[in-house]
């Protein structure tokens, strides 16, 4: 009795594994072989996104009692693109959509989706490329809404977007056309999540990317579709936007984190092969590591308050995501270099790595449109 009193003790003296631990090791164990795949389009990761759904990595962010902290996320989702460029894609693509029905005031949407996002039992994405746009003066809105007994019929085209199947969902935003808008005379507009079984919904593949084919990207066709009052998330958009914003810049610090973490990893594992001639180059991995530790550590202060309102946090969020977006293009440039002709092999992970850094310095908002918000804020 007393040795396994004792044994038990043990045991309880042991950290348990955190989140982001348990998605470190399935990302080695089960993603780490299908990145390949991932990368050439020939494998959507469905299992493997909800095995990480299933310890905790989708449902971390989700607000209890009012505050939300989206540093456990971020970090998830660092360990998951230190493997795969394309499945950290994903991976922010899901937590928008747990972001997006947790903020939610319509509760029968948030009891129906709520754990099933949050767990991943459901997958999804968020359609916002072009409503992110739309607010910032860049696009028109391509998707166009009128109001209907019980709901509205939604028709339009959005050209990309991602982590979607047949039985997905994703968040976006219509304008509506019966509507006579703000006193600014804008019209109002709606965001709602869209059901990808929905027949007048379709699916279109896209042409292939240069990189991360297999993210479930599609070019999505509204047909008269008829969004239920069940399935708006927000109406008016616009205040819920401003309040969810953050969140869903932030959350790209993942991304660009767990990218610029191998980009090091490569630059070390060529050191002693190629270290006598890498020290001619001008940027070395120690100079990453730091520009990493820095980036985290600004990343994971303004992880703990995602709501905060003042303009001074905002430009604070846009500044690291413009910075975080040109570290991961430098780092990857910096490994392809320090790998030299071995990386240029297509067998070679730096060669990936340098093109998924320049999705993460294009997504939106792409560095160009960071950059114009900071100047018109």
């Amino acid at each position: 009795m007393g040795s396994l009193a004792f044994s038990r003790a043990d045991i309880l003296d042991q950290p348990a594994p955190s989140i982001a631990d348990e998605v470190a090791r399935i990302a080695r164990e089960q993603l780490a072989p299908l990145a390949a795949g991932i990368d050439d389009g020939s494998v959507y990761p469905a299992e493997v996104l909800r095995k990480f759904g299933e310890v905790g990595a989708w449902g971390s962010h989700v607000p209890h009692e009012g505050p939300a902290d989206l540093r456990c996320a971020i970090q998830a989702m660092a360990a998951i693109g230190e493997v795969c460029g394309g499945t950290a894609f994903m991976a922010w693509c899901q937590n928008t959509l747990v972001w997006y029905a947790a903020n939610s005031t319509n509760m029968k949407l948030a009891k129906r989706f709520g754990d099933a996002f949050s767990t991943g039992r459901v997958l999804g994405g968020t359609g916002l490329s072009n409503p992110m746009k739309s607010f910032f003066g860049i696009e028109k809105l391509k998707l166009k809404g009128r109001k209907v007994e019980g709901g509205y019929v939604v028709r339009g085209a959005l050209p990309w977007v991602s982590n979607l199947g047949p039985d997905h969902y994703f968040g976006t935003i219509f304008e509506r056309e019966d509507d006579q808008g703000s006193a600014s005379g804008a019209p109002g507009t709606v965001m709602f999540l869209a059901d990808c079984s929905d027949p007048a919904i379709t699916l279109t593949p896209c042409k292939p990317f240069l990189a991360m084919d297999g993210t479930g990207t599609y070019g999505v066709q509204f047909r008269d579709v008829f969004v239920p009052d069940d399935l708006i998330l927000a109406d008016p958009a616009g205040p819920f936007v401003k309040k969810i914003r953050a969140g869903f810049i932030l959350l790209q610090a993942g991304m660009a984190l767990g990218l610029i973490k191998d980009c090091i990893n490569v630059m070390d594992e060529v050191d002693a092969p190629l270290g006598h001639i890498n020290r001619y180059l001008p940027q070395q991995p120690v100079d990453f590591r730091a520009l990493a530790a820095e980036l985290e550590s600004e990343t994971m202060a303004l992880a703990r308050d995602p709501y905060n309102e003042e303009e001074t946090y905002w430009r604070k969020v846009i500044a690291l995501r413009l910075r975080a977006g040109e570290a991961s293009v430098a780092a990857a440039h910096a490994a392809m270099l320090h790998c030299g002709a071995r990386g240029y092999l297509k067998s070679h992970r730096a060669q990936r790595r340098l093109r998924e850094a320049y999705f993460v310095a294009i997504v939106t908002p792409a560095t160009k449109q960071l950059r114009k918000m900071l100047a018109d804020s």
